[in-house]
């Protein structure tokens, strides 16, 4: 491999790592209620940072009677914190797409992956941008959150696409089966992931304390004509009422629902690994990162939602999402190697 290509492919896994630094991060800045620190966009108050703000900053958290609001210079700073590495994030991509056209015939490689992440990013640094200007709409911040996950979804297949299949795992002799497994797997963790989203912008979590059950009963009293509505503002119904607790309740217990069908899938999937030749260290890596996250998410209700135990959870969802990624990235190249030898 070229000293070129090489680079690409160090810029490439940097960017993949910061894209999932940068997935926790805004998990950290939503959990602790910051994501309007700075209630306009791109800049705090039309400043470049929070200092240069301090005045429009101080009379804000005068008016709205402390600092337990939603403007706070340390809110504020953490707000502007993930807005700089976001910004950096989107330079780099910037960056892949420019060398993977002008690189194409030495990496043997087509741009289109590159060229479609650069719109991703462009589409999700408008969602960051109307997570603010709108509010904290729940459908806005879970598709910011849907958003992360997916660039950094891209950037695994990219980054995998420039690692020789040695570095990652031992070719496998795969099945049809097995490649329909992996990628309703793929399906279930992102549909998940989106599940997840959607308690965490609706503040669900808490609404359940104890596990198995949910306020004492493993069918609590739940209400599902608003708890799903897309179009609405955070903790309202369509309408502008408060949205109740049994609203609150549905979108968390079927969260737990979803937990179940990705337990049983991924689960499923493990163990087709294990049993496939030159599999098992896959079937590791898939079962390990289930495991982890369940664990997470169990923690979460028992221990109340404990700060780092939640930002934790979101990287635990990436992480099964990545891993997800590279055993579709295998499998699928072991089948299409098997077509070709056929």
């Amino acid at each position: 491999m070229s000293e070129s290509s090489m680079s690409y492919k160090r810029l490439v896994a940097f960017t993949t790592v910061l894209t999932f630094f940068l997935i926790m991060l805004g998990a950290f800045v939503r959990l602790t209620d910051a994501g309007l620190g700075c209630p306009d966009w791109p800049g705090c108050y039309g400043k470049l940072t929070p200092t240069q703000a301090s005045e429009q900053i101080a009379q804000a958290v005068a008016e709205q009677g402390g600092t337990h609001g939603p403007v706070s210079m340390p809110k504020a700073w953490k707000e502007m914190v993930h807005r700089y590495v976001a910004t950096f994030l989107g330079l780099l991509i910037i960056g892949i797409t420019v060398m993977a056209w002008k690189k194409r015939e030495e990496l043997k490689q087509s741009p289109a992956l590159a060229t479609w992440l650069l719109f991703a990013v462009c589409l999700q640094g408008a969602f960051g941008a109307w997570t603010v200007t709108m509010l904290l709409k729940p459908a806005i911040v879970t598709g910011h959150l849907i958003g992360g996950m997916t660039i950094l979804a891209m950037l695994t297949w990219l980054w995998l696409r420039q690692t020789s299949p040695a570095r990652t795992v031992a070719p496998p002799a795969t099945s049809a089966k097995l490649l329909t497994l992996a990628r309703l797997g793929l399906v279930v963790v992102a549909a998940q992931i989106a599940l997840g989203g959607w308690v965490s912008t609706n503040y669900a979590a808490v609404v359940c304390t104890d596990f198995p059950t949910c306020q004492g009963s493993f069918w609590p009293t739940m209400e599902f004509n608003h708890a799903f509505h897309i179009i609405r503002h955070l903790g309202e119904t369509p309408d502008g009422e408060i949205l109740n607790v049994a609203s609150l309740t549905a979108i968390h217990m079927i969260h737990r629902m979803g937990a179940i069908v990705v337990t049983l899938v991924i689960g499923a999937l493990a163990f087709a690994l294990w049993r496939n030749a030159g599999t098992q260290l896959l079937a590791l890596f898939v079962a390990g990162a289930l495991v982890l996250q369940l664990a997470m998410g169990i923690g979460n209700v028992v221990f109340q939602l404990p700060l780092w135990l939640a930002v934790a959870h979101n990287g635990g969802a990436a992480l099964l999402l990545v891993t997800l990624i590279l055993v579709n990235y295998r499998v699928a190249g072991a089948a299409g190697e098997r077509r070709n030898i056929s």
